[in-house]
């Protein structure tokens, strides 16, 4: 049955979301507070990543995070502060950190990031709309044994779920990416991973939406919602109400802060990241992530972008320039052919990411609402995952049946079970 679906958030989520309701044959409007510019569907590493399939809430965490939480340049940053939503979410979190909750989320993470990756493919090879994306795989480079090490476990685990991993030493790495040379002991190569240029996606989807009649109502903040019963019926705007038979909420840092307004308890705490991007030729070929440093370094469509940072200090594009620093000597320090400009210091760009307490995104309805679909909370996935949680989320909005099951992404699952 062909539905009006208003879809809030105009990031990867929130578009991917409406390309496949559109597909589906519904009516759709996407409203967003920005421009769709910013923010970390356009700022962040462009990973597809069905190597990461470890949840954020892991083992481990708890002690680094205290380790790392006074150092402000540290790839691990909470700003100290009383703040009641921080405190609680930070209770859940913990309670998350075990090694069960590791082992129940391995496959789930794993499904749901080949899903999407078979997706951005489909679009690519179809002709949908026009983007970069490379099937190059991903390093995971080290320096010292102890990250080797750490990496190692990981990387059991993927071959166990059918992933394959090489280990190479600095010397395969040299053959592979002959024009930058890298000062690293050796590196995972995860054959399963892709890479995209996040700004050139964004910018065509949105194209491609209009073009098939998705209509966008930008720069407008959402106030509130009229309700009838346990349904909303429209969504408040400063300008006018917005009328539909279905709402998708994929406001990603911002979730928390918007369902209150319905009287819905979900704990999302923003994570800051950073993006440095270098337009000179840096030789770069491999997407790679710098394990000490927790820097990802990805070769994009026409530059090359180092990312990386998580810093939770509530919701604010605040640049810190020692966080900033660290990207770029982490970057020189890997690849010592390699040097940063300073105009590319000087425009450095942050975007929040949404995180959830155990690192499993928000997919489904809340049972406060009935319809209302949630599609938030994927942490440092988002990029990945978009078109996974688009397609899911309409399925789940046409009545069919899922391509995965969505019960361990249900909004209003335990946590640290």
């Amino acid at each position: 049955m062909k539905k009006k679906v208003a879809v809030i958030g105009g990031g990867i989520v929130g578009l991917s979301t409406a390309y496949y309701l559109k597909e589906a044959g519904h009516d759709v409007v996407v409203i967003d507070k920005g421009n769709l510019e910013g923010g970390a569907s356009n700022v962040n590493a462009g990973y597809l990543t069905p190597s990461h399939i470890v949840p954020m809430a892991a083992p481990g965490m708890i002690s680094k995070g205290i380790r790392w939480m006074f150092d402000a340049s540290s790839p691990f940053y909470i700003k100290p502060r009383l703040n009641k939503e921080l405190i609680q979410w930070g209770v859940k979190f913990m309670k998350s950190c075990t090694p069960k909750h590791v082992q129940q989320s391995l496959k789930t993470i794993l499904d749901i990031n080949l899903l999407s990756k078979q997706l951005y493919l489909e679009m690519q090879q179809t002709g949908a709309l026009e983007f970069h994306l490379e099937t190059q795989g991903l390093l995971m480079a080290y320096q010292s044994s102890h990250a080797e090490k750490e990496e190692a476990e990981v990387v059991a685990w993927a071959r166990d779920l059918g992933l394959t991993i090489q280990q190479l030493d600095q010397a395969e790495v040299l053959k592979l990416q002959p024009n930058a040379p890298m000062n690293i002991a050796g590196a995972y190569w995860y054959e399963s991973d892709a890479h995209s240029t996040p700004e050139v996606f964004m910018k065509n989807l949105k194209t491609t939406l209009e073009k098939k009649g998705v209509e966008f109502v930008l720069g407008t903040s959402v106030k509130g919602f009229q309700k009838k019963g346990n349904k909303i019926t429209s969504v408040v705007t400063p300008e006018n109400l917005i009328a539909a038979d279905e709402i998708v909420l994929a406001t990603g840092a911002w979730s928390e802060t918007l369902l209150k307004e319905l009287g819905i308890k979900l704990s999302v705490q923003a994570g800051k990241g950073y993006r440095l991007n270098v337009n000179s030729e840096t030789g770069i070929s491999l997407p790679a992530i710098l394990l000490e440093s927790k820097v990802a370094v990805t070769p994009m469509q026409g530059f090359t972008r180092f990312a990386g940072t998580m810093e939770i200090s509530g919701i604010n594009h605040k640049i810190m320039p020692k966080r900033v620093a660290a990207i770029a000597k982490a970057a020189q320090v890997y690849y010592p052919g390699i040097s940063v400009p300073k105009q590319a210091l000087e425009n450095v760009q942050c975007g929040l990411r949404p995180l959830s307490p155990d690192g499993l995104p928000f997919i489904g309805r809340h049972s406060a609402v009935s319809n209302l679909v949630l599609a938030t909370g994927h942490s440092m996935m988002g990029w990945s995952l978009g078109p996974a949680t688009g397609k899911l989320v309409t399925e789940l909005l046409s009545g069919q049946e899922t391509s995965l099951s969505l019960k361990p992404f249900a909004p209003e699952r335990g946590y640290g079970i």
